[in-house]
């Protein structure tokens, strides 16, 4: 008896100093025969409180979404449209520069398919997702549905079982430190800081934005003419006053419909979710930058995008049938005729707001167009106010010239999300930067009437507000050069690429002061903040081998948000970093790595049971059945055996940079003795 007791008391001790068992997300699955051969399947999740789970449509360059693979779908069924999701929140994350989206406590996937092959018995289905908290972990659940061999309508089933297999590669394992971490997600918007759904505050931003666009598209040679003609036109045609402030509001609320019906349209055709999608496929990122690129030299005075001038005609005929169809022909003819000018800045909108998914593409219309037609509005209402506009001219092309740069501009932040996602490398930072710098250069030596475009009028002089506009942008263009040498350009940081994303974190040619590195040891690369970081163990351990330091272990992801934020935040502390740079050798061994290790290195897990295919599938193995633990961000600091050198607490994750620095102290003090 006492043997037993004992045994048990080592057993308790263990499970106390080593990870837990935990699993965020609970799972139930059932089939539902629809009719024919069509099926539902339908996955319900359970999340535990303050863990999320990311959705399908989270953005690429930022966590991982959600992945729905079928694993026998080849010859034997075929997929109705895309998995359909519950509610998802979305909130904008500060450390990746994107909307994420994401389930909280409940979470529902469902898939319609069609059966083509009839002597198929089973579904087999692997769910691939990321849930965070204090730590993220990478999940893999496979499951496995049996056909239903009796017709069962959708109505009349509660629960048809499935087996679920419950295969976990590299799941589920949590460290006890995790469970005492402080909260780090501050990224996602908490209903407890705010009582408004992170979503409709996106929405509210789109909203905002595309008013001020339409403002700004008000400002251009072909919607601000009109408004005197088009105010004027009314009060003198109609047979008195309230006639006419009549007239020109049903003029501007036809002018909203019209803008607004354009977005509906966007989001009917594509579908809601199907928008968000898209805009986050490498592909759709080179064709948004494409066509800004077009909408840009459009602006600059390169051409003109019009739609055909019988449609003009057509419409400005029906113009003259008077009431209010009549009115609201003349809206429609205004956006006709004025394409050329709003063409671009819908265009751009359209696809800003896709990236948001949902509704957001019917807000950014509103936003514009109402904006847009509230002039016509209140000069119907004071027409004394006409005498107070500013009279066209040069000015007016000049506006269109700064929205084509700042279009220009905005198009190579989409082909950098193409070029992150690819790992291409032909868009870094540094390159980002100086065609940035170059762009906002050129604008500022156009605003001092330096450089002039096609479309320009003689210009003996410039006024003081374009003086003070063109400093407002040489200041922004000389504050973006020392990003060339490493500098962290934190009024712009969700534009470029990350600082680890250059040819060098110290700028074009390493050469940023003392703290640059000339050579980098074989195998090595810069990592955050200078540091060099290997990526393969067995090339760090060499190295660390050959200049006698300790190594710290540094679990990760690409798409880890809290390991960023251990970055950014503690590792950036001159105390820490003077340790990770000087005392220790770094091997960041990430988990999330995709690609396919070669065949003869493939093999399958004795801790899991899985088949190790990739390099983030062999890191993350060997951080299970080393450590016990497959929690992002996760350090370990050892000695050259492989030893960990800090006994009392292995493993460290999400802390202080007090308590981060001490760990790594204790750790570095022991392997010197």
């Amino acid at each position: 008896m006492k043997k037993i007791v004992f045994l048990l008391l080592v057993f308790l001790a263990f499970a106390k100093g080593n990870a837990q068992i935990l699993d965020p997300v609970k799972w139930t699955t059932k089939i539902e025969k629809k009719s024919g051969n069509t099926y539902l399947l339908t996955f319900n999740g359970t999340i535990e409180n303050e863990w999320h789970m990311y959705s399908q449509f989270t953005p690429d360059g930022g966590p991982l979404p959600m992945e729905v693979i079928f694993k026998n779908q080849k010859g034997n069924f075929t997929l109705v449209g895309k998995a359909k999701e519950s509610k998802t929140r979305t909130a904008f994350n500060d450390i990746f520069g994107v909307n994420e989206t994401f389930f909280e406590k409940k979470a529902q996937i469902t898939q319609e398919i069609t059966v083509t092959n009839l002597k198929i018995t089973k579904i087999e289905v692997d769910l691939n997702y990321q849930v965070c908290k204090d730590a993220c972990i990478n999940l893999e659940k496979k499951f496995t549905f049996d056909i239903p061999s009796v017709v069962v309508s959708v109505s009349s089933v509660e629960s048809v079982v499935t087996m679920p297999t419950d295969s976990l590669k590299a799941d589920t394992i949590v460290s006890p430190e995790v469970v005492k971490a402080e909260p780090v997600v501050a990224s996602l918007e908490t209903e407890k800081s705010d009582s408004k759904p992170a979503s409709q505050r996106g929405l509210w931003s789109i909203f905002f934005i595309a008013f001020l666009s339409g403002f700004a598209a008000l400002l251009t040679p072909c919607v601000f003419p009109m408004i005197p003609m088009t105010v004027s036109f009314f009060t003198k045609q109609s047979k008195n006053k309230a006639a006419g402030i009549r007239n020109a509001i049903i003029y501007g609320i036809s002018i909203i419909l019209i803008y607004v019906l354009l977005g509906f349209l966007v989001t009917w055709i594509f579908g809601a979710d199907a928008l968000n999608a898209l805009s986050t496929n490498v592909w759709f990122n080179v064709i948004f930058f494409v066509l800004l690129v077009v909408f840009a030299t459009s602006f600059l005075g390169a051409f003109e995008i019009m739609l055909p001038n019988s449609w003009a005609n057509k419409v400005d005929n029906q113009a003259d049938r008077g009431g209010i169809i009549g009115i609201l022909f003349m809206a429609l003819a205004l956006a006709i005729v004025s394409f050329s000018c709003t063409g671009p800045i819908v265009g751009t909108l359209l696809v800003e707001a896709a990236s948001k998914g949902g509704i957001a593409p019917i807000i950014g219309m509103l936003g514009f167009s109402l904006a847009l037609a509230l002039p016509f509005m209140l000069f119907a209402l004071f027409p004394g106010w006409l005498n107070s506009l500013p009279k066209s001219g040069g000015w007016l092309n000049t506006v269109k010239v700064v929205l084509g740069f700042l279009e220009l501009a905005l198009a190579f932040k989409f082909l950098s999300n193409a070029d992150l996602v690819l790992q291409l490398h032909l868009l870094e930072r540094e390159v980002f930067l100086a065609i940035w710098i170059a762009i906002f250069g050129a604008l500022a030596f156009y605003l001092f009437g330096k450089i002039t475009l096609p479309h320009d009028s003689p210009l003996p002089h410039i006024s003081v507000g374009r003086l003070l506009l063109g400093l407002l942008v040489m200041s922004f263009t000389v504050y973006m050069i020392p990003g060339l040498w490493g500098a962290p350009l934190k009024l712009i940081n969700a534009f470029p690429p990350p600082m680890e994303y250059g040819e060098s974190p110290f700028g074009v040619g390493g050469s940023g002061g003392s703290n640059s590195i000339a050579v980098f040891p074989s195998g090595a690369k810069s990592g955050p903040h200078g540091i060099v970081v290997f990526d393969d163990y067995e090339k760090g351990l060499a190295y660390a081998k050959s200049v006698n330091k300790p190594i710290m272990l540094d679990f990760t992801g690409f798409a880890c948000v809290n390991c960023r934020k251990m970055e950014n935040n503690v590792w950036s502390d001159n105390r820490v970093l003077s340790l990770l740079k000087n005392e220790i050798v770094l091997i960041s061994l990430y988990v999330d790595d995709k690609r396919d290790l070669p065949k003869n290195e493939q093999f399958t897990s004795k801790t899991t049971g899985s088949v190790i295919e990739t390099i983030g599938d062999k890191w993350t193995d060997f951080m299970i059945s080393k450590y016990k633990t497959n929690t992002q961000p996760l350090y370990v600091l050892t000695d050259l055996e492989g030893n960990s050198l800090n006994t009392a607490k292995p493993t460290i994750s999400y802390v202080s940079v007090e308590e981060y620095e001490s760990w790594l102290k204790i750790g570095i003090s022991k392997f010197k003795k």
